[in-house]
C-alpha cells in the first residue's frame, strides 16, 4: 500500500513526521510512503536523518502548507498546492491508497471531500474518534466534520461507526447509541427524534438514546451525534482529563506523606495515562470518502504519526470505503433509497391530506 503522508502538517512538522517515517519504514514492512511537502525543506531533514529516496520512500513536492490559523477553504481555494491538497489528489488519481496528516483538520476534511469525493451511497464523511471508558473503548462519531446534519447523515454515521468498532476494536456486535438529552425516544430535538426512528428500523444493534453520562460508563460501543455536539464533547473530555491530572498533582503534593505515596504509585499513574493515550491509534479516520484519510492531532508525537500511517495502511488493505458502501446499501440508507422512501412518505401524507388515499 502507498500512503501519502503530509510532511508539513502538525505543530512540530516536519521534524516529528520525518522521525515517524524512520520508524514506519522499519516497523511496517509492507508500506510505501509518498512524503508530501516542500522538497528543499524535506531534503534537509532527510539528509540529517540518513533517509534516502527508494522504492519505499518517494518525495512529492508541495509548494505551500495550510497553517492552523488559515480557514479550512484555503486547502481548495487559496492554497491548491498545499501539502494536504496534494495528498488528497494523489489518492483521487490512484497514485496513493491513503492519506495520513496531523495538520489542519478542517483543511484535511475539505481537501479530501473535494478531491476524493464520497464513496457510493454516502452523503457526507464523518470523523470517528476512539475514546476510553470504564470497560474499554468506544467510538464517537461525528467528532467534528459536520456541524449541521440531517437524520440520514446520522444514520450513515452509525453504520460507519459500527464498522470501525468491528474492525478497529474487534467488537462483534457493537452497541450503538444516539446521543440525546434523555433515554426515551420522545426526548431530544427534531434531529435526534427523526434519527431515532430511522435507527430503530435498521439491522444494527441500536440500544436507543444515551445521555452524556453514559458515554464513559461502557453503556455502548458507538455514540452517534452531529459534529457540533461531538466536537464539544471531545474537546470538553480532553480538557477535563488535563484538569483532573492538575488537581491530582495538587492534592498529592500537599503533605510529605502524600508525596511519598505519589512516588510509590508512579507506575500506576503511567498505566492510568495509557487509558487515554491517543498515540496508540495515531488519529481519527475520516470515514465515508472514496479513499482512506487518517487525521492526527496537531500536537502528534512521532509515535502517533507512525501509528496513523499504520492505521491508514490497514484501512486501505481492508478496502474500508467499499465495506462502508456495501453496508450502507444493505441497511437501505444510501442516498437514492432514502430519497425515494422520503418522497413516498411525503406523497402518502399528501394523499391523506387531500382525501385521495382510499
Amino acid at each position: 500500500m502507498k500512503i501519502a503522508v503530509d510532511a508539513m502538517g502538525g505543530d512540530f512538522a516536519p521534524a516529528v513526521v520525518m522521525e515517524a517515517i524512520q520508524s514506519a519504514l522499519t516497523e511496517i514492512p509492507d508500506v510505501k510512503i509518498l512524503l508530501v511537502g516542500h522538497k528543499e525543506k524535506l531534503s534537509y531533514y532527510m539528509e540529517k536523518m540518513n533517509l534516502v529516496p527508494s522504492d519505499r520512500l518517494e518525495l512529492v513536492h508541495a509548494e505551500t502548507v495550510v497553517e492552523m490559523a488559515d480557514p479550512s477553504t484555503s486547502a481548495i481555494r487559496a492554497k491548491k498546492n498545499s501539502s494536504i491538497t496534494v495528498c488528497a489528489t494523489l489518492v483521487a488519481e490512484g497514485k496513493a491508497d491513503a492519506v495520513a496528516s496531523a495538520g489542519h483538520t478542517g483543511a484535511a476534511v475539505a481537501a479530501s471531500k473535494v478531491r476524493m469525493r464520497m464513496v457510493d451511497g454516502v452523503d457526507r464523511p464523518c470523523i470517528a474518534t476512539i475514546m476510553p471508558n470504564v470497560t474499554g473503548k468506544w467510538i464517537l462519531t461525528d467528532a467534528g466534520a459536520n456541524t449541521d446534519c440531517t437524520p440520514l447523515n446520522l444514520a450513515q454515521f452509525a453504520v460507519m461507526g459500527e464498522l470501525y468498532a468491528k474492525l478497529g476494536l474487534g467488537i462483534k456486535n457493537p452497541r450503538i447509541g444516539l446521543l440525546s438529552v434523555g433515554g426515551e425516544d420522545i426526548k431530544g430535538n427534531e434531529l435526534t427524534k427523526e434519527t431515532f426512528k430511522i435507527l430503530s428500523k435498521m439491522p444494527i444493534n441500536f440500544i436507543g438514546n444515551v445521555e452524556g453520562h453514559d458515554t464513559f460508563t461502557g453503556e455502548c460501543d458507538v455514540v452517534v451525534c452531529d459534529g457540533f455536539v461531538g466536537n464539544v464533547l471531545l474537546k470538553s473530555s480532553e480538557s477535563l482529563a488535563l484538569a483532573t491530572i492538575h488537581w491530582l498533582k495538587e492534592v498529592l503534593m500537599k503533605t510529605p506523606m502524600r508525596k511519598i505515596g505519589a512516588t510509590l504509585a508512579q507506575s500506576a499513574f503511567r498505566e492510568l495515562k495509557q487509558y487515554g493515550d491517543s498515540d496508540e491509534y495515531g488519529g481519527a479516520p475520516l470515514l465515508g470518502l472514496n479513499g482512506v484519510c487518517i487525521i492526527g492531532h496537531g500536537s502528534s508525537t512521532p509515535k502517533a504519526v507512525k501509528n496513523a500511517i499504520r492505521v491508514a495502511n490497514e484501512f486501505a488493505r481492508l478496502k474500508m470505503p467499499q465495506l462502508i458502501s456495501e453496508r450502507i446499501y444493505a441497511c437501505g440508507i444510501d442516498k437514492a433509497s432514502y430519497a425515494k422512501k422520503h418522497e413516498s412518505d411525503l406523497s402518502s401524507d399528501n394523499k391523506h391530506k387531500t382525501g385521495l388515499a382510499h
